[in-house]
């Protein structure tokens, strides 16, 4: 069997691993993740009981009980690079023997729901309402570095999007993955289900022009008139695509819900939506 070798798999000395900072006791096979880290805290006002709190840089974590369930918060910051230092660092937490170095013989299956924000690109997902990734595209080009990346692709959507949209080849080969189908009707039943797109970065590659022009003005409309069928492109955030590759690739269960707090069809946007996450948080937290 493998032993992981110290350089590809830091653990601190206090046995916690690298990023996060936290040991296998501390973490839930129930995750509710988000990026803002004062999320962590407002999704943990709710527990009944907090078994342990640890941060290290942007990365949040607090474990508790909510009405019977042991439930992990987390934040995993900004960005799809983020995504692939959490996820890898959870997976191994569940199932690598740290005193060995060695994969565990059991495997452990994480359920992991990531609680966001996001910009709408269709008329039916007005502000204030909440959309589940039922399938995203990630535009990082992160799990184009992962074998299996492939078999657990919508490779048929990936064709369709990138032909209609004349995708430039200098960006990152985009992927398409559905999240877990079961936690998606778990967690979502009754909410705008679609197609997010997970953008590298939030101002250029989200098509927004503050000083700097834009490469590609057009791309925007493209992806908003896009339709494959009856499905088309819902929304813009940054994580989802990463987290249900990894997820997919890993064996997890994994999907994410957004709060939209921007229209970009409507050119319309609401910083103040702390009251819309705390709803969202709550419906998860039941449902999770």
């Amino acid at each position: 069997m493998r032993r992981i070798p110290e350089s590809e798999l830091i653990i601190n000395s206090d046995g916690s691993v690298f990023h996060l900072h936290i040991r296998p006791e501390h973490l839930s096979d129930k995750i509710i993740m988000m990026g803002d880290m004062d999320r962590v805290k407002l999704t943990a006002s709710y527990f009944d009981t907090i078994e342990c709190e640890v941060q290290n840089r942007e990365f949040r974590t607090i474990t508790g009980i909510y009405k019977g369930k042991r439930i992990t918060a987390l934040s995993h910051g900004i960005g799809p690079d983020n995504i692939d230092i959490v996820v890898t660092e959870l997976d191994a937490l569940a199932n690598i023997n740290f005193e060995t170095r060695e994969v565990k013989s059991d495997f452990k299956q994480l359920t992991m729901v990531r609680v966001g924000t996001s910009g709408g690109l269709q008329p039916h997902c007005p502000i204030g309402s909440f959309v589940v990734s039922q399938r995203s595209i990630g535009f990082d080009g992160i799990l184009n570095y992962y074998a299996g990346r492939d078999e657990i692709s919508d490779l048929a959507f990936e064709k369709a999007f990138t032909e209609y949209v004349g995708w430039n080849p200098k960006h990152c080969a985009p992927y398409a993955v559905k999240a877990d189908e079961g936690l998606v009707e778990q967690i979502g039943f009754d909410m705008i289900q679609g197609t997010t797109i997970s953008a590298i970065g939030f101002y250029g590659p989200q098509g927004r022009q503050v000083r700097l022009p834009l490469a590609n003005p057009e791309l925007n409309a493209q992806i908003e008139s896009f339709r494959q069928g009856n499905e088309m492109i819902t929304n813009y955030e940054m994580e989802s695509a990463p987290l249900a590759g990894f997820s997919r690739l890993m064996g997890h269960r994994a999907m994410t819900v957004c709060s939209i707090i921007a229209n970009r069809l409507a050119g319309e946007a609401n910083s103040n939506y702390k009251g819309s996450i705390e709803d969202l948080i709550q419906i998860v937290l039941e449902r999770i």
